[in-house]
């Protein structure tokens, strides 16, 4: 068999890196073990098995270069992929037997999986999934023969030679040092190839230091991960406060910045640049990485952090009927969002479902697996604009719900952040209320954890009825008379007080009424969102096997409070899980895996998103939701 020529050469590594474009799923089963796993057509059965935790032997990270992932296929269609010839005689080409990583399964199959030789080189990340390392960023050390008479190859080729498993492309930016670089080191040189781009050459063997740099961009922190795509672990994480807190707490507040002020926009998109250029020094810092090591970034955010940072105007976000700029970002270079690393290193992009649920949420439901998991989950990112997904394998649902910032305890009238002094736990343990206060120091609020539980505790006493209200001091004085007394009046509002200061309720932490109804609110949102989910899915709430609690709030968030409260279904308290920042997991996975972006993208074909606003059935179903449970 001839050698196919290097456009289909290309096109075959293409064909192998991603599902196709609106593809339904197909089912493959894998012997001996017998498991069954459905999966996009077109994804690569090494992929297929290794999403769903079963090993195949494979020491070069799926690029065809090692050849150790051999399978059989008993049973369906694969044909013979441009590498196999090299991995098998013809007898055993005959017999079915293919490299898995080069393998796209576009009917339903059954794999023969031998006995694991090897382990496939992989990372564990945060939500407890192993990834098969195989990040975009490659390097391949090269000693090349200088040029002679004989042999007047062009530089560009005569490296492009020595990639004998990589056919990329290249900038004129490269070419403009890359004769001077090769002859300063004699021709014993490091080619640097990102997603198929020749993005350097470098002096030397450098093959031993590879990194990237994972973002969470969020509205309230940013999130800064320095990965070593040789180990997969991270080597430095730092975090800091979104410097675009001064133009709004929200999203919302921050479009409506750009369309009062023409000059905000910009302002915006420096102040987001700010931020990560900061982490970045900080994270090359501890982990004494120089910047131009750092050869690609992966980013996740919520579609207007998107826009801004990149300069877009986010104005159609905020109206009907909420469109966005783009779901899926043409290529972007770090340098766009002001991140100052290697001078060609590209940006890897979440892409969005809607103007609500954006790369921040596809991060998230990659990072957890959801849509590859047999049962039945609720995944739930809670916050000012709370992002619900619903479903398995089978299907997803995904919606907004605009939850305000209760949560995050802003128009809480003792609400604050998350820092030392708030109250982030309430226990009443007959007439004794317990506070678990952040640094351990005496109170001077709330966080929104702190508000949770305390509305879910003065439910479940009795001390607010299931409408939402206080209730009566007399009735108060019999059913808890140790507590009785914090029940009292500030103007014409009634509150509770969680800590004395001054035996003067206007200066000491309380909850007010208006506060509960604003947690009332914020949680009948929610409710509804996945009411409506459910609802659409053809399910019961009780059939849900697991709930994912995601966010910064999601991770202190008390189960049983939230069950309490009505913001997740009622189901035993071992099922609701807080996965905790799953975004920026999800935007680790993505730089530790080329093969995960796939998956990324046919989140986007797969998952289908409902638009809440405009459905006849909202404010029916949301009223309901106010109630707490009985």
């Amino acid at each position: 068999m001839s050698a196919p020529s290097p456009q289909r050469r290309g096109r075959d590594r293409d064909d192998a890196a991603a599902p196709e474009d609106g593809a339904q799923r197909v089912r493959l089963r894998f012997l001996p073990d017998g498991a069954e796993v459905r999966v996009p057509s077109g994804t690569p059965v090494f992929d297929a098995a290794s999403w769903n935790g079963i090993a195949i032997d494979s020491t070069c990270g799926g690029y065809g270069t090692c050849k150790k992932c051999k399978v059989r296929v008993i049973s369906g269609e694969v044909p013979v992929g441009a590498i196999d010839p090299r991995a098998f005689t013809s007898e055993e080409l005959r017999d079915g037997w293919r490299l898995a990583c080069r393998a796209n399964a576009r009917t339903d199959l059954v794999i023969e999986v031998p006995p694991l030789q090897t382990r496939p080189k992989a990372a564990l990340v945060g939500v407890g999934r192993h990834v098969i390392l195989r990040p975009s960023v490659q390097k391949r050390h090269l000693v090349l023969t200088e040029p002679t008479l004989e042999d007047q190859r062009s530089d560009l080729q005569r490296v492009l030679d020595g990639l004998e498993d990589l056919e990329p492309h290249t900038s004129i930016d490269l070419m403009r040092s890359l004769g001077g670089i090769l002859r300063a080191a004699n021709f014993d040189v490091t080619a640097v190839v990102c997603d198929q781009e020749l993005i350097d050459v470098e002096p030397g063997d450098t093959t031993a230091r590879r990194f990237a740099i994972a973002f969470d961009l969020g509205t309230t922190t940013v999130v800064a991960t320095l990965l070593d795509l040789d180990s997969g672990q991270p080597v430095a994480v730092r975090s800091m406060l979104n410097r675009q807190q001064p133009y709004g707490a929200d999203v919302i507040t921050r479009i409506s910045a750009t369309m009062m002020d023409d000059r905000a926009l910009s302002a915006l998109s420096e102040r987001a640049h700010e931020t990560v250029a900061e982490l970045v020094d900080e994270v090359c810092a501890e982990g004494a990485v120089d910047a131009r090591e750092i050869y690609e970034i992966t980013v996740c955010g919520n579609v207007t952090m998107m826009q801004l940072a990149l300069g877009i105007d986010p104005e159609p976000l905020s109206m009907a009927p909420f469109v966005v700029a783009t779901h899926t970002f043409p290529p972007v270079h770090a340098a766009d969002f002001g991140v100052i690393v290697h001078p060609r290193a590209p940006a890897f992009v979440f892409p969005s479902l809607g103007a609500y649920v954006g790369g921040d949420i596809v991060a998230g439901i990659l990072a957890t697996g959801l849509t590859r998991d047999r049962r039945l989950r609720l995944f739930i990112d809670v916050g000012t604009n709370s992002e619900i997904a619903l479903g398995s394998s089978e299907r997803v649902l995904a919606t907004a719900a605009p939850a305000g910032p209760a949560f995050e305890a802003a128009q809480i009238k003792c609400g604050m952040r998350a820092a030392e002094g708030a109250i982030e736990a309430l226990k009443i343990t007959g007439d004794d209320l317990e506070l678990e206060v952040i640094g351990d120091v005496e109170p001077v609020g709330m966080c929104g954890s702190g508000l949770v539980d305390a509305v879910a505790e003065l439910v479940q006493h009795g001390l607010l009825d299931h409408s939402g209200r206080f209730i009566p001091d007399e009735d108060a004085a019999v059913l808890h008379p140790g507590l009785a007394p914090r029940l009292t009046m500030i103007g014409k509002e009634r509150v509770f007080v969680l800590h004395w200061r001054d035996k003067d309720p206007e200066t000491s932490v309380y909850l007010s009424q208006r506060d509960v109804r604003e947690l009332q609110f914020a949680k009948a949102s929610i409710a509804t969102g996945w009411g409506i989910l459910v609802r659409e899915l053809g399910v019961e709430p009780g059939e849900i096997t697991q709930v994912l609690l995601a966010g910064s709030f999601g991770a202190y968030l008390t189960p049983l409070s939230a069950v309490r409260i009505g913001l997740v279904p009622k189901l035993a308290l071992p099922r609701i899980v807080s996965a905790g920042n799953v975004a920026g997991e999800g935007a680790k996975i993505a730089a530790l895996s080329l093969r995960e972006r796939a998956e990324a993208h046919s989140i986007l074909r797969e998952v289908e998103y409902i638009e809440l606003s405009g459905r006849a059935d909202f404010n029916d179903l949301f009223i309901d939701q106010l109630a707490f449970p009985g």
